[in-house]
């Protein structure tokens, strides 16, 4: 029976921790507790205890047999008559950021990098935002290489495995601070992380591997779109490099206004003119829509600024099927010119209205029938 702590009580971890939680925690209470930083007597020992914790959990191996057979176990020793807390393995406190950051001696290979999200505009018209669009836009980014295929070397030369690296990409260098000692791996910079050296470089990409070509893409516009939205296109950006995925395309779209029509959320809004006759004894009007012409009825003693509603000939929503409705204003114009017949017809109008005279419809009627003959 042992009196040794649980090794997931010790870093404060739940037993189904991840991997990347045992990391985080072991880093915090390594610097909470080195001797170069906690003058505490016990900090020593807290630092071996969390060590020979952390040199299990962080091995998948030992981890499934500590959880199985406890401090027992043997762990990664098995067989050699040690236990999970071998001294060769975390005997120096300066040896702890080696293994934490140096990855526990695996070699390390270059990493993939993605590739480079784009940005771009372009404009469409008042209806194309309203219903969409299927529009095809030229776009230049970056590919691999079309004639060494992103290799960077020419066609049929070979490269050379560099030395400086041994073919890895990436070099180690040890530092040595108040913690203790550390490793960290960076590109190497004679092969540029590639681990081979270009003898004979393409010559369309000077070695790059990569270049800018001018692309047509299709992108489809969905319906409903405002100016100042983007589009994004997965995959459709500049090339990643060292298998890392291309990156993504974004379009802003930039609407033209319209001659007549406004939008208003998800309606569509016309300012409509009327005279002042029709205004007063009602009248049926066909206004424009972008589905057509409809038919809208004027009431008798519609004042300026009344809105109409048509419903669903508006913006679609989100949702197939939706739309909004198109709005109409009506505007009450004054006319700037008469002539001597209508004036006439107006003064008399003017003369009834101010008597209280019940036949106010029939000089307006007659005011219609003149100002339909002057138009």
């Amino acid at each position: 029976m042992t009196n040794e702590r649980d090794y997931y009580q010790v870093l404060g971890v739940p037993r189904d921790a991840s991997q990347d939680d045992v990391r985080a925690k072991f880093r915090r209470l390594a610097l909470e507790n080195h001797p170069d930083r906690n003058k505490d007597l016990k900090a020593q020992e807290k630092f071996k205890e969390i060590n020979s914790a952390y040199q299990v959990l962080s091995d998948p191996q030992k981890r499934a047999q500590y959880d199985r057979f406890g401090h027992m176990g043997g762990g990664g020793a098995r067989g050699s008559g040690q236990g999970f807390e071998g001294p060769e393995n975390f005997g120096g406190f300066g040896d702890v950021f080696d293994a934490f950051f140096g990855g526990f001696g695996t070699r390390a290979h270059k990493a993939s990098q993605n590739g480079r999200d784009i940005h771009t505009a372009t404009s469409i018209s008042f209806e194309e935002s309203v219903f969409g669009v299927d529009k095809e836009m030229d776009v230049e980014r970056v590919e691999p290489c079309s004639i060494c295929k992103g290799v960077g070397a020419e066609p049929g030369s070979n490269s050379t495995q560099c030395s400086h690296c041994n073919g890895v990409g990436q070099v180690k260098r040890v530092q040595r601070s108040i913690f203790g000692q550390f490793t960290q791996v960076g590109p190497c910079t004679h092969c540029n992380g590639n681990g081979s050296i270009i003898t004979n470089p393409c010559s369309h990409c000077r070695g790059a591997a990569r270049e800018r070509r001018n692309r047509k893409i299709r992108v489809d516009i969905p319906p409903g779109v405002e100016d100042g939205m983007q589009v994004r296109l997965m995959r459709e950006g500049d090339a990643g490099s060292n298998g890392g995925m291309p990156g993504d395309l974004y379009i802003e779209l930039q609407v033209k206004p319209h001659d007549i029509f406004f939008r208003k959320d998800h309606d569509i809004l016309l300012e409509f003119p009327i005279n002042f006759v029709q205004a007063a004894l009602g009248d049926e009007l066909e206004v424009p829509t972008l589905n057509g012409p409809e038919t809208i009825r004027i009431p008798e003693g519609t004042q300026s600024g009344t809105e109409f509603r048509i419903k669903g000939k508006g913006v679609p929503y989100s949702a197939k099927g939706r739309r909004g409705d198109h709005l109409v204003v009506v505007n009450v114009v004054t006319p700037r010119q008469l002539d001597e017949h209508q004036r006439q017809l107006f003064t008399k109008l003017a003369e009834t209205m101010s008597n209280g005279s019940k036949d106010d419809k029939g000089w307006l009627n007659k005011i219609k029938d003149a100002l339909c003959k002057d138009s």
